[in-house]
């Protein structure tokens, strides 16, 4: 497997890489579980990263395209290896804040 494809919503905070965001880290962490809860309870993931993303890619409901090794940051790229198609990551942290991932292929 040498590309995937996944949409993910990113919640930055103070302090993370590229941030613009004012929230805290506890206030992106508290925010990120919430809409872990409220896609795991069918909401779509699509229109919550257009909603919520600090990504410019949340116009596009998250979708980052397809990927292969090397282009994403270490924990986001484990994650969505390591998922199958159709699943929704737990909460990944990693230096430009908190991600949730699906992977869409």
């Amino acid at each position: 497997m040498s590309q995937v494809r996944a949409s993910h919503i990113l919640l930055m905070y103070q302090g993370s890489m590229r941030s613009s965001a004012s929230r805290s880290k506890e206030e992106a962490q508290g925010l990120i579980e919430q809409l872990k809860q409220q896609v795991a309870q069918g909401a779509d993931f699509a229109a919550l990263a257009r909603e919520h993303s600090d990504c410019p890619s949340g116009r596009s409901g998250g979708d980052l395209g397809p990927f292969g090794r090397g282009q994403m940051v270490g924990p986001f790229e484990d994650a969505t290896f390591a998922m199958e198609v159709g699943q929704t990551s737990d909460v990944v942290e990693t230096d430009f804040g908190y991600h949730l991932i699906q992977r869409t292929g």
